[in-house]
C-alpha cells in the first residue's frame, strides 16, 4: 500500500472511530510506528486530523461530545478499575461533590452501603443511583439540564456551588494533559466544573488514559488544580511522571 492510500484509510478509521492510535495503526498496516507518525503528521498538515498524545482525532472534533450511552460503554473495564481505586480517596463521614461523568457514576455505584456521607451532585444519573443509599445524605444541584450529559448547568448550579465547602470533589474531564490542562466540549459544563473545583478542599480527577493528551473546546483548569489523578495502567510511567511533576499524585489502577 502506498502512503497516500494508507493515509486515506487512516483518515477513514479516524472519522469512523473518533480517534486512532499509533501502535494500533502500525499493527494494522504492518509498518513501523515512525511511518504512522509521518502519516499523521501529513494528515495534520493538510488539516484533516489533529494530532494528540499517542495518535490523532479527526479535524473539527474539539467540540465533539459523545452522548451518555456511548460514554458508558467506552473503556468500561478501565473505568471500573478507576472507580474501585478511587474509593480510597473517600473521606470518613465527610462531604463529597460528584461531578457529571461516566467514571464518577461508576464510583457512585461502588459506594459501600456502610458509607455515611453527604453527597452533592449536579448529575441526574448519579443522583438516581444514590437516592436510595441508606448512608448518603443527598443534595441535588439544580439548573438547566443538558440532554447529552444529563447534567445541570448555568446560574442556579453555579450559585449552589458558590455556597458550599466540600471535603473532596471527584472530577471528570474529556481531556487532560500538562500542556492543555483540563478540557471539556461545553462552556456551560466547564463553568460548573470550575465552580465545583473552587468549592472543594481536595480534588480527585477520575479519567481513563485514552483522555490523556486530548484537547477540547472549553478549558476549565490546570493539572495544578488537581490533588490526585486516578487513571488506568494504560497511562505510561513517563507520562505519569510528567503529570506528577506538575503537582498531583498519580494512581494507575
Amino acid at each position: 500500500m502506498y502512503a497516500p492510500e494508507r493515509q486515506q484509510e487512516i483518515l477513514r478509521l479516524a472519522r469512523d472511530g473518533g480517534r486512532v492510535d499509533v501502535l494500533s495503526l502500525a499493527d494494522t498496516f504492518q509498518v513501523t510506528a515512525e511511518t504512522i507518525r509521518r502519516d499523521l503528521k501529513a494528515l495534520d498538515r493538510a488539516g484533516l486530523v489533529r494530532r494528540v498524545h499517542g495518535g490523532a482525532i479527526p479535524s473539527g472534533r474539539l467540540d465533539f461530545e459523545p452522548d451518555l450511552a456511548e460514554r458508558e460503554g467506552t473503556a468500561a473495564d478501565e473505568k471500573d478499575r478507576i472507580a474501585r481505586a478511587a474509593l480510597a480517596e473517600l473521606p470518613t463521614d465527610g462531604t463529597v461533590i460528584l461531578d457529571a461523568g461516566s467514571t464518577v457514576a461508576r464510583l457512585a455505584a461502588e459506594l459501600p452501603l456502610e458509607s455515611t456521607l453527604t453527597v452533592v451532585t449536579h448529575a441526574l444519573p448519579i443522583a438516581a443511583r444514590l437516592a436510595d443509599h441508606p448512608g448518603v445524605q443527598l443534595h441535588l444541584v439544580g439548573g438547566r439540564v443538558r440532554h447529552r450529559t444529563r447534567a445541570a448547568v448555568d446560574a442556579w448550579a453555579l450559585r449552589a456551588y458558590a455556597e458550599i465547602r466540600a471535603d473532596v470533589l471527584f472530577l471528570a474531564a474529556n481531556g487532560f494533559s500538562p500542556a492543555y490542562g483540563l478540557t471539556t466540549p461545553d462552556l456551560a459544563e466547564a463553568a460548573v466544573k470550575r465552580a465545583a473545583v473552587a468549592a472543594a478542599r481536595r480534588v480527585v480527577l477520575l479519567a481513563d488514559s485514552a483522555k490523556y493528551g486530548q484537547e477540547h473546546f472549553a478549558r476549565f483548569g490546570d493539572l495544578t488544580d488537581i490533588d490526585v489523578l486516578v487513571t488506568d495502567s494504560g497511562l505510561g510511567a513517563d507520562d505519569a511522571a510528567a503529570i506528577e511533576r506538575t503537582g498531583p499524585e498519580v494512581v494507575r489502577a
